[in-house]
């Protein structure tokens, strides 16, 4: 898997840390403040979306009276206080994180959040001086499964698309993984259960955990 891998790159939510369980739950809660319900396919029209997408759907499609920045700033303060006290890292990710330093492998993050909860989510988790470059969907033009922030990483790292290994877990993600010229490896989580068989054949591999990857 490592054969000529230079960098490292991470989605944050479902890959590097098991969150995404939570956000059906802040959906939930900042729908039904307008007395809306929760749509079954909402997951599925918002998925790779970045946060500024994500607030724009919500903008246009539910009609919400918030503006689209007043919409990000409720989220990030319903979801900050959930990433600081109820969502781990993925199981194994920092043996990992240190083999892959030891390796002389550099770190970067790809995630669709927003700059805020990156920042914030990397801080309590004491990843940040472990990450070379950070980029969220507010600092590129298209969200996954666009390859756009995946190749704007590689270029933070400075080092080729080719010789990059991404670490994905949704189908967009792994698509923009792909489309970025990157090898791409599936994570396991149970929010994308469904997306199984088709995370197994788009990527090059397949993971239950972080474990034993470089050891």
């Amino acid at each position: 898997m490592f054969d000529g891998i230079e960098a490292v790159i991470f989605d944050l939510d479902g890959s590097l840390v098991d969150s995404m369980w939570m956000w059906r739950a802040i959906d939930i809660e900042y729908l039904g403040r307008y007395g809306i319900p929760l749509p079954e396919d909402l997951q599925s029209k918002i998925e790779g979306m970045s946060f500024h997408e994500t607030a724009l759907y919500f903008k246009e499609h539910f009609d919400i009276p918030d503006t689209i920045e007043e919409i990000k700033d409720t989220w990030n303060r319903m979801a900050w206080d959930k990433y600081a006290n109820e969502v781990p890292l993925k199981p194994g990710i920092q043996k990992f994180l240190d083999d892959c330093i030891t390796y002389g492998i550099r770190l970067g993050i790809a995630t669709s959040n927003s700059r805020e909860l990156a920042e914030n989510i990397a801080s309590v988790h004491g990843l940040k001086e472990r990450f070379t470059c950070i980029m969220t969907g507010c600092d590129i033009k298209k969200g996954k499964p666009a390859p756009d922030i995946y190749l704007a990483v590689a270029q933070g790292l400075g080092v080729e698309p080719s010789k990059c290994l991404v670490f994905e877990d949704i189908v967009p993600g792994i698509q923009a993984g792909i489309g970025a010229g990157m090898r791409v490896c599936a994570v396991e989580d149970a929010y994308s259960a469904d997306q199984r068989e088709k995370k197994r054949e788009l990527a090059d591999y397949y993971i239950d955990d972080f474990y034993g990857l470089l050891s």
